[in-house]
């Protein structure tokens, strides 16, 4: 990729450019499903934080778990869930959106003071659409869209996810995206275009 298209992943509909990634070791915790299928979540948010050369962790000191999955029928479901809305005080109206939009799927972000991510929520209704769909691939999509915060509109014209052999993997130009991301000399947040061309410039590198 180029400074151009790295700079598209993090540019949103309005124009900001916005970049996160997270900086504390990530938990994550998953509801809705069995255990077979919690396994191969669990697994391809730990392959993704492996790639990027970050950690996961058992706990987190101040949240228990930062990074919540959840799997659903219908969007009334999440009104349900007890203290949701306390994490999330916009949940209503965001549940009277999702369901006007007939979305399947959405991320909500909570950041430090240094703007990384702090906490994340992951929304997956279950519909027709993505009924059709193996685990293992959902899962991977969940997890490299939930690693960086990236633009609203980054996947909207091409899946982050390649099929080679018969089995689903990370494109290798995101995954080159993700581990540049995290190399420790890389910011944890930006706000300046600027860093697409630092992030560029390490693609393929690898994290150092």
């Amino acid at each position: 990729m180029d400074q151009a298209t790295v700079e598209k992943l993090f540019t949103r509909s309005n124009g900001d450019y916005v970049f996160a990634r997270w900086q504390r070791p990530i938990v994550p915790v998953v509801f809705g499903v069995e255990q077979q299928t919690l396994d191969v979540v669990k697994a391809a948010f730990e392959a993704v934080v492996v790639l990027a050369g970050h950690k996961m962790a058992e706990t987190d000191p101040e949240l228990g778990a930062n990074l919540m999955v959840f799997f659903i029928r219908d969007w009334d479901e999440l009104g349900q869930v007890p203290r949701l809305g306390d994490m999330i005080p916009d949940l209503q109206p965001l549940l009277g959106r999702l369901k006007a939009a007939d979305a399947n799927q959405y991320r909500v972000f909570r950041f430090e003071e240094s703007g990384a991510i702090k906490a994340a929520f992951v929304f997956v209704r279950m519909d027709e659409n993505l009924a059709s769909v193996s685990a293992d691939t959902l899962a991977l999509s969940q997890a490299v869209q939930t690693v960086l915060l990236w633009s609203d509109q980054a996947f909207t014209d091409a899946s982050p996810l390649a099929v080679m052999d018969g089995t689903t993997i990370l494109r290798p130009d995101v995954a080159d995206v993700v581990r540049a991301a995290y190399d420790p000399v890389m910011p944890v947040a930006a706000q300046d275009a600027s860093h697409a061309l630092r992030l560029s410039a390490r693609l393929g590198r690898g994290v150092q």
